[in-house]
């Protein structure tokens, strides 16, 4: 066959690829997961699993970059063809996109986390989203979906109660700092009710109310007029820096749970350029870009050094009780709600910006019962190598994605994780550029 119609034939095929699919267009329901603990909530000691997997449909057609021959030039008797190549942004229009999750009760008496799959939290053009590789293009032009993905990990309840009735009584009522007393703050108000009034089956509830909340809070500060005229990266980060807030101060005013109860929260919004992240606690994300793994977050944790000054400049203390704790209680530094703890335990998120390029592979974000047992580098090279044996394969049920997060679940709980593990793993590569060519 000819070079040119090789070519004519690889576009026809790629624009049947990229076709609606009408199985898939079904309802936004169907393609909004929020998975917390009455869906995975296990009594067997090896934990029921709950998986779950989907694909955000390809809607939009992508105009394909045709050869174009220009008027012929002779060279050594040759004809010279020139291919002109248009400018996209790199996720195209944020489609076809594939992602699986996991999540597991593990040795756990109870499941505290809550994961949040949300296709098309908001639509808007890849220039109004901002950090568009493109601008002008017609890609970036377009209305498209821009997705959001958070893994959140609860803790506190009765368990915490009991440690800090053993820790903070004795210690925060009488340590005094350069001769300055601690203040109490709510904990003195808090270990001195009645434990008939506690609703300790709530140590889960601040993680699923953030799955079920956090995406609103954000796409609505995002939307806010007062944070036009600022940067795109400065606007994202007021957006998620008062979405984290107002969820904090929501979980407070509306009485989700305790005031012992937290949760972590590390939340990714994927446009068509951006790969944008924000995180409080000690979940994680991480990017596989070729064969690099790229950490999106740093946990904080009491004893990072800019936030043990931060916590002891408050007057705080972190305490070695099983690992750096602040006042020997909390294992992180920033968490979404903890309010008995403040103001050392903050709702404060980091944020972070990469551009998304060609050679991205994944995204991975998940709870610590993940990285207490793997390293980065050790999650990356699971996912990549899994990833290109199963994009070989041809009409599988389960997507690479979800064969991925299935399989750093089963590796974290072989390695001994003590606690629950939720993981989600996003494809970055288009399902029309993986599949097989006849």
């Amino acid at each position: 066959m000819e070079p040119l119609l090789e070519e004519e034939e690889e576009h026809q095929l790629d624009r049947m690829d990229s076709l609606p699919d009408t199985d898939l267009a079904s309802t936004s329901s169907g393609l909004s997961f929020i998975l917390t603990t009455e869906d995975s909530r296990s009594t067997s000691s090896s934990g029921d699993i709950s998986t779950s997997s989907g694909e955000i449909p390809v809607i939009l057609v992508d105009e394909a970059v045709i050869p174009r021959l220009v008027d012929p030039v002779l060279s050594n008797n040759e004809l010279t063809a020139m291919v002109t190549a248009r400018p996209k942004c790199v996720g195209r229009n944020n489609q076809g996109l594939n992602w699986g999750f996991a999540s597991v009760i593990g040795r756990r008496r109870e499941m505290e986390d809550a994961i949040a799959v949300r296709p098309a939290f908001m639509s808007r053009t890849c220039d109004h989203v901002g950090g568009c590789t493109a601008p002008g293009s017609r890609t970036s032009a377009e209305i498209s979906p821009v997705h959001f993905f958070g893994v959140y990990d609860g803790h506190g309840g009765s368990q915490t109660f009991d440690l800090a009735t053993r820790l903070l009584v004795s210690f925060l009522k009488i340590m005094t700092y350069d001769g300055i007393t601690v203040r109490n703050i709510n904990v003195g108000k808090f270990l001195f009710t009645s434990d008939a009034t506690l609703n300790f089956d709530g140590n889960c509830q601040v993680a699923k109310f953030c799955a079920e909340r956090m995406h609103e809070v954000i796409a609505e500060e995002w939307d806010r007029e007062a944070f036009d005229g600022c940067g795109w990266q400065k606007k994202w980060e007021m957006a998620f820096s008062s979405g984290f807030k107002r969820t904090d101060n929501e979980v407070l005013t509306e009485a989700i749970a305790p005031e012992m109860v937290g949760s972590t929260a590390v939340v990714t919004v994927l446009s068509g350029c951006q790969i944008i992240t924000s995180n409080c606690g000690d979940s994680r994300a991480v990017l596989c870009r070729g064969t690099e793994t790229i950490p999106l977050t740093v946990d904080q944790k009491p004893d990072r050094h800019d936030e043990l000054l931060r916590i002891e400049g408050e007057g705080g203390k972190v305490i070695n009780w099983n690992g750096a704790r602040v006042f020997g209680v909390l294992a992180m530094s920033r968490a979404i709600g903890d309010w008995y703890l403040r103001p050392w335990i903050i709702p404060v998120p980091e944020i972070t910006f990469v551009t998304r390029s060609d050679e991205d592979e994944c995204l991975i974000l998940a709870s610590d019962g993940l990285w207490d047992v793997m390293t980065n580098e050790e999650v990356g090279e699971v996912a990549r190598r899994m990833l290109r044996r199963r994009r070989r394969m041809i009409n599988e049920e389960v997507s690479p994605a979800q064969a991925v997060a299935d399989n750093l679940k089963d590796i974290a709980y072989g390695k001994n994780s003590s606690d629950n593990i939720s993981i989600i793993v996003v494809d970055l590569k288009p399902r029309r550029r993986r599949q097989k060519r006849h």
